[in-house]
């Protein structure tokens, strides 16, 4: 047998192995004779939040069930997996100015389970806003913020500096020094 048939040969073994197991979103199988519910393909998959190097090794997903929408409630899901300090985690939730929090604005994570936990937010009117979720576990902590962006208003950037052409004919903005 030839390197280039040993190769082919490992290629096809990699690909049968990954193609017969059935792809997880939550890494949780589902029983072989359970049905998919209905409620399974309306809703949105959670969105997993990023994560630093040097974060508190807990994952978050979250979801907002429905549409923001100023003035009336909008429920998030938050799902916590990854706790592996005995002494579990814990996680302070906070919101941005014109949005409020309903419901608990702290939790305590157990060590080694898959926790949920839903609350509510309230946008005053419309734009974006952050839920930040703050999760400390051990000397480690991580700072995640969930957008909530309420009716079609995008956030603008400020304007700094002038526009300005060099006598080469190239633009420039010209900013003050702060």
């Amino acid at each position: 047998m030839t390197i280039r048939s040993n190769s082919i040969l490992a290629a096809a073994c990699i690909s049968l192995g990954v193609f017969g197991v059935p792809a997880l979103a939550d890494g949780v199988p589902a029983p072989r004779n359970a049905k998919p519910s209905v409620a399974a393909h309306r809703t949105a998959p959670m969105t997993v939040a990023a994560r630093k190097p040097n974060d508190s090794g807990v994952t978050l997903r979250y979801q907002l069930e429905g549409t923001p929408q100023a003035g009336k409630a909008t429920a998030v899901v938050l799902q916590f997996d990854g706790v592996s300090n005995p002494d579990g985690a814990t996680v302070r939730l906070a919101a941005d100015a014109g949005l409020t929090l309903s419901g608990a604005s702290t939790l305590a994570l157990p060590a080694g389970k898959r926790t949920s936990a839903t609350v509510s937010v309230v946008s005053q009117g419309e734009g974006l806003a952050y839920l930040n979720v703050f999760i400390q576990q051990g000397d480690a902590t991580s700072a995640i913020s969930i957008p909530i962006q309420t009716g079609a208003v995008r956030p603008a950037l400020k304007a700094s500096g002038d526009l300005k052409s060099t006598p080469d004919g190239d633009s420039i903005i010209s900013m003050p020094a702060k």
